[in-house]
């Protein structure tokens, strides 16, 4: 038997066979009416309102004490709830977290109906901690398009023997329509940002297309000077097309194939990445970092990243001379991943680039946006130093 299971055994503890025996009480349609009208003006006008003004629409229609909402988080297993607005005497345990597998609300996700509970506190341990006596409890499933719910809508009366199948009908619709209203937001959301996506895309590619062409002509500058014959330039120019074929995939994979990777390691992209700027003497590049996996989305961020700073090096930076070496490494530092760029022996920086091109935009995007990390870009004179930081967890996405 479960903890769960355990718990609801007592049986004088989760009374919701109650709601359906005691006599409803007057029902207000007109209030119910106007609760409706307030949620969807709110959901057209401020969104954000949305959630807590569902609390106190339920209190108002219920005559609760107190209430609140308590949503899921899986991470870590086996989860926790997490109390959101708050109302009335409990309001200033907002943001406090109960456990997944020893909370009515656990229960209520388990039975995914409406539950009602009476002086919970007898049996969770941490209500009696935290000095909370709750006459009772009525809690209703709240879901957010989904088929799962990811949260519940709970309130508490003043006295025992107070919830009936009314209350439990009007916060189970009123529930519902929040539900369907936050999963409209999200799919308008979710359109938005792909008509965006696909618009820089479409820019992206027009930017790629003219930088492969720089690139391009500056490797077959480099191997012309490079070879002693033809046959060696030959040889030279096409390894390095090779590589940046292999490098502009690596990024155009993430971006509009819709195969499914594993990812791949931070270490071996990076050396993909910057393998058409090498050169056969020597190499012009240094990356020393502990062990990375990327997942999906952040290799294909990364990737732009690097090869934008790489193309930027080899068209204004250290690459444009044959002195020019470039330092990549990273460390771990609590929950970050800090890299860091540096150019030397390039030529001299005078002053940071007035104009910020859509390269600099891109990259800046990425990481701050897409990744949720932060980019600091040093103009020295002695060359560029840029320093990510990224949160580890993002980059397993």
């Amino acid at each position: 038997m479960t903890m769960l299971q355990e718990v609801e055994a007592s049986v004088d503890v989760y009374i919701t066979g109650e709601l359906s025996r005691r006599t409803p009480k007057t029902t207000d349609y007109l209030m119910e009416k106007l609760a409706i009208q307030d949620l969807a003006a709110r959901m057209a006008d401020n969104p954000g309102e949305i959630m807590p003004r569902l609390v106190d629409l339920a209190l108002e229609m219920t005559g609760s004490v107190t209430g609140g909402l308590s949503l899921f988080e899986p991470d870590p297993a086996p989860g926790i709830f997490r109390w959101h607005h708050l109302r009335g005497r409990l309001e200033k345990f907002t943001g406090e977290t109960t456990p997944r597998m020893f909370s009515p609300c656990g229960v209520t996700l388990d039975r995914n109906l409406p539950v009602l509970c009476k002086r919970p506190e007898r049996t969770y341990t941490w209500l009696q901690d935290a000095e909370i006596s709750l006459p009772e409890l009525l809690l209703v499933p709240l879901y957010v398009g989904s088929v799962k719910p990811i949260g519940t809508l709970w309130l508490v009366s003043q006295d025992e023997d107070y919830y009936d199948s009314g209350h439990a009908r009007v916060m189970t619709e009123l529930a519902s329509f929040v539900g369907i209203a936050l999963h409209v937001q999200q799919t308008e959301q979710n359109l938005k940002r792909a008509l965006e996506h696909q618009q820089t895309l479409t820019r992206e590619m027009n930017h790629r297309v003219k930088n492969l062409f720089a690139v391009t002509n500056g490797m077959i500058r480099v191997s012309a000077k490079a070879a002693s014959s033809p046959a060696e330039m030959l040889e030279l120019l096409s390894g390095r097309l090779h590589a940046l074929a292999a490098a502009h995939d690596l990024v155009r994979r993430q971006i509009g194939d819709e195969t499914v990777s594993e990812g791949t390691e931070l270490d071996q992209l990076l050396r993909e990445i910057l393998k058409p700027h090498e050169d056969s003497a020597f190499s012009r590049f240094e990356i020393n970092g502990p062990p990375v996996h990327l997942g999906d989305r952040a290799t294909n961020g990364v990737a732009m990243v690097f090869h934008e700073l790489a193309t930027n090096a080899a068209k204004h930076g250290a690459l444009t001379l044959g002195s020019g070496r470039i330092n990549v490494s990273w460390t771990r530092k609590d929950e970050y991943l800090l890299l860091h760029w540096q150019e030397n022996g390039g030529p001299q920086i005078m002053a940071a680039p007035i104009r910020k091109g859509f390269g600099s935009t891109l990259t800046h995007n990425t990481i701050v946006r897409e990744l949720g990390g932060t980019l600091d870009c040093d103009w020295r004179p002695d060359g560029l130093s840029v320093d990510i930081n990224v949160p580890i967890q993002n980059l397993s996405t």
